[in-house]
């Protein structure tokens, strides 16, 4: 007979845990949060204090009266919600709604899902942190008051259905910052001169760097006939070698964070998409005979720190599977990043010895290719340094320096395993030199000059966008992803080739907050803001006098736009485009992914039309264009504009010109790994053309 009650968020936590704790415990989902302020009012009560107005969430009714019969058969209750703020509130609202006395030892945590953690977490049971919901609590409020204040003032002055809040209006100006830098910015012409010599009969590249030892930016055509003109004639000679040994380190495992920009850069994975499968990989996934087993450590952490038995296990595989080289003598510390509130791990796998490929038929698609991430960065963090051999040699040809550099790995140690993605281009160059000798006279085979334009700073991506925000310390790991997603629900942003592209909306509200609302841009007040909720955590400041601190310059300044800020009509943009329902013309609209065509009628007509473009290439099956579409995940595919009528549907881009082998389509499809580029081949027979 069972004399315990466990509670958690989700079924599927739940199966696992009740796996672990056996016949006396009954485990139950409350399926996230059952209070919180209602929707149709502030549900604040700044009068009292900033006193908050809970309410059961609707369609909660019934969940709550199941977990209320079943706590009152038991002897004990116990909440095992999520090791965060979000946990520890939910834990408290479910002690309020419940009857729980919240000051008995009624809280449980554990950082993985895992049998020894489980049950290690039940031998500890505590009462419920009161700092932490303060913290969370605090937050909620805050964003009440700025959210449930400013987003009416917009709705009037400039359009129904818009919001504002601390995190994503900073987010959004970060946007349009970006923006209004690319069009500022003025390209700058250079140029690059490249020397192809031979050593022997072994080729190599060296690049001008400058004149007489000093760097020398070429700037104009004119300065690259000079430079040509000088060096014309002349011998090449090495006048300096320089080798060295040097060592590479691994990348910490991961944290929130990094997580989401690593899985945007290796996985095409949205943020939003990588904590959702992250959850389910933590919640446990089921493995067969063993049962359902959490894979991972908790997702939602800002630590790069590990325990020091996952290092043990660690240092016993890699030592098994790669050799005593590749393992650590002592375990790798990572530095502590300021700001990080340090209290979980950092996001590592819990069955270290568990290859991916070995739990490969347990886990969907992207399930794999998340844990399989995560797996190889914590095995790789706790692996030997890489060692390089690196060669960079000076070359002179009159009184122009050329420069040429290669590395080489003399010993991969992590490197075997795993490498960190970068958002730049570049790439390091693992091409070594030849063998060269200082005075040695090379001989030449080409000079190639080339002209470049400085470029601007490129648009934010997901992953670049997240790591400045967790560096500006605005925001905290569970709130980057809900954020994005609801800046390009609101229209202020829309996604262009994976990139962040503000709208005239979000122009529009950022211009006006900036006038009237400016602290709540300031990265400084933001961080500040978290910071406080941190102290808060800690114990070290009053909830209340934080709010008051925020609400009486805010105040002021919701007076102040109530009366003078000036109502704004936007225009929408008219099409050529006449609607096929009712006649009238079509209007450009901006939504989550993008401009779309909707019916001037609406709401009378509600017809919308998707935003076409031809490519040039007659369909395949009926004649008509094929025209380049979007799929409701903003990926791009091609189909026939006879659609309905014609389902001639490819995700690869259909090319102008027939396979020379049988006629049919040819389609340019893109390479995936590191290197990308495209290659062509055909869509009927085994046709294909080299890659680009």
């Amino acid at each position: 007979m069972a004399d315990s009650l466990v509670i958690v968020e989700s079924p599927a936590k739940a199966k696992t845990i009740g796996k672990y704790l056996g016949k006396k415990y009954i485990v139950k989902a409350s399926m996230g949060h059952v209070r919180d302020l209602p929707k149709s009012q502030m549900g604040v009560d700044i009068e009292k204090d900033f006193e908050p107005k809970y309410i059961t969430i609707r369609g909660k009714g019934d969940i709550l009266k199941e977990l209320r019969d079943a706590s009152r058969k038991v002897k004990n209750v116990y909440l095992a919600a999520d090791p965060d703020r979000e946990g520890e509130a939910i834990a408290w609202h479910l002690a309020h709604s419940l009857n729980i006395d919240e000051t008995k030892a009624c809280r449980v945590v554990f950082n993985e899902i895992t049998k020894q953690a489980v049950k290690e977490a039940f031998k500890n049971p505590r009462k419920i942190n009161m700092d932490v919901v303060n913290a969370q609590q605090t937050r909620r409020i805050l964003d009440r008051l700025v959210g449930y204040n400013i987003s009416p003032l917009l709705w009037k002055k400039v359009k129904k259905g818009l919001s504002a809040g601390r995190v994503q209006s900073v987010a959004v100006k970060l946007i349009n910052d970006r923006e209004k830098e690319i069009n500022a910015f003025i390209p700058e012409e250079y140029w690059s001169v490249t020397a192809s010599l031979l050593s022997g009969k072994e080729p190599f590249e060296a690049k001008f760097y400058g004149i007489n030892g000093e760097k020398t930016e070429i700037r104009s055509e004119e300065e690259v006939k000079k430079l040509l003109s000088e060096i014309k004639g002349k011998d090449f000679i090495v006048s300096e070698i320089k080798k060295r040994e040097r060592k590479r380190n691994p990348a910490a495992p991961f944290t929130t964070s990094s997580l989401q920009q690593e899985a945007a850069r290796k996985l095409n994975f949205r943020a939003s998409k990588t904590m959702m499968i992250a959850q389910q990989l933590y919640e446990g996934i089921d493995l067969g005979k063993e049962g359902t087993v959490g894979l991972i450590t908790y997702m939602r952490t800002d630590s790069t720190r590990i325990s020091q038995i996952a290092q043990e296990e660690a240092k016993k595989y890699i030592t098994e599977a790669y050799g005593q080289p590749y393992a650590l003598s002592e375990p790798r510390q990572f530095s502590k990043k300021e700001k990080a509130q340090d209290a979980h791990e950092a996001v590592r796998p819990t069955l270290v010895a568990t290859t991916p490929a070995e739990l490969k038929s347990f886990l969907s698609r992207d399930q794999f290719k998340l844990y399989q991430l995560i797996w190889e960065r914590f095995i790789a963090s706790q692996m030997a340094s890489a060692v390089l051999d690196t060669v960079s040699a000076e070359i002179l040809c009159g009184n122009a320096v050329f420069r040429a550099s290669g590395s080489q790995i003399k010993f991969p140690g992590f490197m075997k395993v795993y490498v960190e993605g970068t958002d730049d281009a570049e790439k390091e160059d693992d091409r070594m030199l030849p063998p060269l000798e200082e005075q040695q006279k090379l001989m030449l085979s080409n000079v190639e000059p080339k002209q470049h334009f400085t470029q601007p700073p490129p648009r934010y991506s997901e992953a670049r966008l997240v790591k400045t925000l967790e560096e500006l310390g605005i925001g905290r790991p569970s709130t980057y992803a809900p954020t994005l997603e609801t800046i390009q629900k609101r229209g202020y942003v829309s996604m262009q080739d994976r990139r962040f592209v503000p709208t005239e909306l979000g122009e529009i509200v950022i211009t006006l907050m900036e006038e009237f609302f400016p602290e709540i841009l300031d990265t400084e007040f933001t961080a500040k803001m978290e910071a406080d909720l941190d102290h808060i955590e800690e114990g070290k400041e009053q909830w209340s006098g934080v709010l008051r601190d925020f609400y009486s310059d805010f105040a002021k300044r919701l007076e102040v736009a109530e009366q003078h800020m000036q109502e704004i009509e936007i225009e929408e943009e008219v099409s050529d485009i006449v609607c096929e329902k009712c006649g009238k013309y079509m209007v450009y609209k901006m939504g989550r992914y993008g401009k779309f065509l909707a019916c001037s009628g609406f709401p009378d007509c509600r017809n919308t039309m998707a935003i076409t473009k031809e490519i040039g290439v007659d369909c395949p099956k009926c004649g008509g264009a094929v025209v380049e579409r979007k799929s409701k995940k903003n990926r791009i595919f091609y189909g026939c504009s006879h659609y309905p009528d014609c389902d001639f549907v490819s995700w690869d881009k259909p090319l102008p010109r027939k396979c020379p082998k049988c006629s049919e389509l040819l389609v340019e499809k893109k390479k995936k790994g590191k290197g990308g580029g495209t290659t062509v081949h055909c869509a009927a027979c085994d046709y294909e053309e080299q890659s680009s």
